[in-house]
C-alpha cells in the first residue's frame, strides 16, 4: 500500500459574527463544497458530473460531485479524496476577531487539487460560513483567511504553506506514509488503548446502527474504508488478513466506555435534503490482544472511519495522539 494523507491546518479570523453548530462538520464540508461548485464547476447545466465531458479532468468532479457516494454499503463507487475537520471549539458565536481553526485531510494524489482548496477557502471570505443570521441579513459571517499549515499528528512538525513572501502558497511536502504509521502504532501500548472520538462515530453492523461500541465493528468498517482508499487513491488493494484480524478484534473487550449518542442531521441546501450525521462521541477503553491491530487504528485516526467520514464524522485519536485543529 502506497497511500499518503496530507494533513491541512486552516486559520482565519472572523470579520463579522459566526455561529458554528456543535458538531459543525457538515458545515465547514459544505461551505468549501459550495465554493469549489460556484467558482471552478464549468458545466452547471449538466444534470450529473458522470454525464458531463469534463468529468475525468475536473476538480469539482473528483472532490464533490454529486454522484459519488456518502460510504453507502454496496456502493461500487469511489470515496471522496478528502475529509474534514471541524473546530474543535465550535457549537458557539465567534466575535469579529475571533480566531477560527479548522483541518481538512488529502488522500494520496488528491494533493494536486490544493490549488482550489486554497481558492475555495479563500471564496469564504466573500460567502460566508456556518448558520445564517438575522443581524447579517439572513446571511451566513464571514472569515478572512490568515493562514494554512500542513501537520503531521504523529511528528507534530509542521509546514507553513500559505501565506508565503509575496502573498503565495507552496504544496504540502510532509505526507503521512505507512511506515510513519507503522513507526508510530509501534508506539501504542499492546494490551489496552483508549480512544477519543472528537466527532460522531456511525457505524452499521448487521444493518443496524451500533451504540454500543466494540472494536470489530470499527475495525471491520475501517479494513473497508482503508481498501477503498488505498484503491483509489495510493497503490492499490490492501494486503491484508482480513478475517483474521476481524477474529482477533473479536476478542477484544470494552473495558470502558464513556460514548453517548448524539443525534445531529446536516441540510444540503443545494440537494434539498436533510441527512443523519449522529453517533457516538466520548471514549472507549479497549483490552486485549491488540498489537496486530495497531497500525489499522493509527489509520483509521489520520482518515476517519463510519459513515459520513467525509463530512467530519468519526475522527478519533488514540490516547496520547496531538489533536489538531
Amino acid at each position: 500500500m502506497s497511500l499518503t494523507v496530507h494533513h491541512l491546518v486552516f486559520t482565519a479570523t472572523a470579520t463579522t459574527p459566526v455561529v458554528l453548530a456543535d458538531q459543525s462538520g457538515p458545515a465547514v464540508r459544505g461551505a468549501i463544497s459550495n465554493a469549489l461548485w460556484n467558482r471552478f464547476c464549468a458545466n452547471k447545466s449538466a444534470t450529473t458530473c458522470a454525464g458531463c465531458p469534463l468529468f475525468n479532468h475536473c476538480p469539482v468532479a473528483a472532490l464533490v460531485a454529486p454522484m459519488r457516494s456518502e460510504d453507502e454499503k454496496g456502493s461500487d463507487q469511489r470515496p471522496r479524496p478528502y475529509v474534514v475537520r471541524p473546530p474543535r471549539d465550535s457549537g458557539r458565536r465567534y466575535q469579529a476577531g475571533e480566531t477560527i481553526r479548522f483541518g481538512l485531510a488529502l488522500f494520496g494524489q488528491a494533493e494536486v487539487f490544493f490549488p482550489f482548496i486554497v481558492m475555495a477557502v479563500r471564496e469564504l471570505e466573500r460567502d460566508g460560513i456556518g448558520i445564517p443570521l438575522a443581524e447579517l441579513g439572513r446571511r451566513r459571517g464571514t472569515i478572512k483567511l490568515n493562514a494554512i499549515e500542513a501537520y503531521n499528528p504523529l511528528s507534530g512538525e509542521r509546514q507553513m504553506l500559505y501565506p508565503l513572501p509575496g502573498g503565495h502558497a507552496t504544496f504540502p511536502s510532509l505526507p503521512i506514509d505507512e511506515a510513519a504509521v507503522r513507526d508510530y502504532a509501534a508506539r501504542l501500548p499492546t494490551d489496552q488503548i483508549m480512544l477519543v472520538f472528537h466527532t460522531p462515530l456511525r457505524l452499521i453492523d448487521q444493518d443496524r446502527l451500533v451504540k454500543r461500541l466494540t472494536l470489530r465493528p470499527l475495525i471491520q468498517r475501517l479494513m473497508r474504508r482503508l481498501d477503498d482508499l488505498s484503491r483509489a487513491y495510493g497503490g492499490g488493494p490492501l494486503e491484508l488478513d482480513f478475517r483474521g484480524l476481524l477474529a482477533m478484534a473479536e476478542q477484544v473487550t470494552t473495558t470502558a466506555d464513556h460514548t453517548r449518542w448524539i443525534d445531529v442531521v446536516s441540510f444540503s441546501a443545494r440537494q434539498q435534503r436533510r441527512t443523519p450525521v449522529g453517533g457516538l462521541i466520548g471514549s472507549a477503553t479497549f483490552s486485549g490482544s491488540l498489537e496486530p491491530l495497531r497500525e489499522l487504528i493509527v489509520w483509521g485516526s489520520l482518515i476517519h472511519v463510519g459513515r459520513n467520514a467525509v463530512k467530519g464524522d468519526g475522527w478519533y485519536t488514540p490516547e496520547g495522539m496531538a489533536v489538531l485543529p
